[in-house]
């Protein structure tokens, strides 16, 4: 830790604070902070933690007109859940030691801290509050997905082979032992899940949910076998922010190291909506393998496609489950979200028949 205060809350953020963090993390030249004026941004989108837009006012000298303060959820089941994924932990980490490896288009972090093995944490970073987003439940069109796929190759191709460098290899892996006592959950998950959005599955997707709950480790073990990269394991449009050229990859609390597919099934299986998906899935994953291709890195079409088949089973299903059985959503639009990304996780999961390659 630093010796800049942790806030408790966004109460805590004031103008002394900031200019503190700032000078503190030596990312940006910063003057005197005259005042901040705080707003609350984002709400709704996330579950693990809350984001804030502080506008500037300085009594000389000059820094950035505004940044972007990222705190913990103050739903207690979101922070305990971000404490026991390691989910806190793995967002300061990335800014403070994966960032500048990482071929992407990211927020620079002018201030990352946390209080390790707690959800006490804060995250001060660059204001992107000029690109665009897009709302996941309304689901992106055929250019934004493209525009994600090529971002995503990006940064899957910068770290391919690199799962062990000490820089990364703190991250949970796709059979870390957290995956494995979360395999122990499933069954009693999917009991909680089905009351709240059993509904928007099909029979089909019922019975996978089914499935899953008692196969959902031997999946992983499977899986795991395919090349590891980085990943970001949360790849999904409420995630990205678009500019004319590029796609800003944010919010990296759930970063791990597994097999490159496990990203795009989430992205695709959860980012557009259901008839989007089938129209135009197999041009997009031959548009992922050739931006792959383009860093330096050859995946077979084959094996690529056996993976993304069980990333569909284990990847997006669980999320949605999980979020759903456990998490406080805090409002309507998380539930319209959640019901979105189970409909749409558990149809690309049944529409690629991941389940039949254990049969």
């Amino acid at each position: 830790m630093s010796q800049v205060s942790i806030p408790n809350d966004i109460s805590e953020v004031s103008a002394m604070w900031l200019e503190s963090a700032l000078k503190a993390g030596g990312k940006v030249g910063v003057g005197s902070i005259a005042g901040i004026e705080l707003s609350q941004i984002g709400e709704g989108i996330g579950v693990m933690g809350e984001i804030f837009r502080a506008k500037v006012s300085y009594s000389s000298g000059t820094g950035p007109s505004s940044v972007v303060v990222k705190l913990p959820s103050r739903a207690d089941a979101n922070r305990e859940q971000g404490i026991s994924l390691g989910m806190y932990e793995a967002e300061v980490n990335f800014y403070t030691k994966c960032a500048d490896r990482t071929v992407a288009f990211v927020p620079k972090a002018y201030f990352a801290d946390i209080q390790t093995g707690t959800a006490n944490f804060v995250i001060v970073m660059e204001d992107m509050g000029g690109l665009s987003m897009v709302s996941q439940i309304e689901g992106m069109s055929d250019a934004q997905t493209v525009a994600a796929i090529d971002s995503l190759a990006a940064v899957h191709a910068s770290w391919w082979g690199k799962a062990d460098d000490p820089a990364i290899a703190w991250a949970a892996s796709t059979v870390h032992e957290r995956i494995q006592a979360f395999a122990q959950m499933w069954p009693a998950l999917w009991q909680m899940f089905q009351p709240n959005f059993g509904d928007r599955l099909s029979d089909e997707g019922l019975a996978l949910g089914e499935w899953i709950a008692t196969n959902y480790w031997r999946a992983c073990e499977e899986f795991s076998k395919a090349p590891w990269t980085m990943l970001h394991l949360d790849y999904r449009v409420d995630n990205l922010m678009f500019d004319k050229d590029r796609v800003a990859v944010i919010d990296w609390q759930s970063l791990g190291r597994g097999p490159a597919a496990y990203d795009l099934a989430y992205l695709l299986g959860g980012s557009v909506t259901v008839e989007v998906r089938r129209k135009n899935e197999e041009r997009w994953v031959g548009h992922y393998l050739a931006a792959l291709r383009a860093g330096g890195v050859d995946y077979p079409d084959e094996s690529f496609w056996r993976d993304y088949r069980i990333a569909h089973v284990i990847g997006g299903t669980s999320t949605s489950v999980l979020t759903g059985a456990t998490f406080d959503l805090g409002n309507e639009r998380g539930k319209q979200l959640i019901g979105a990304m189970s409909e749409r996780h558990f149809a690309a999961a049944v529409d690629h028949k991941g389940r039949d390659l254990f049969d």
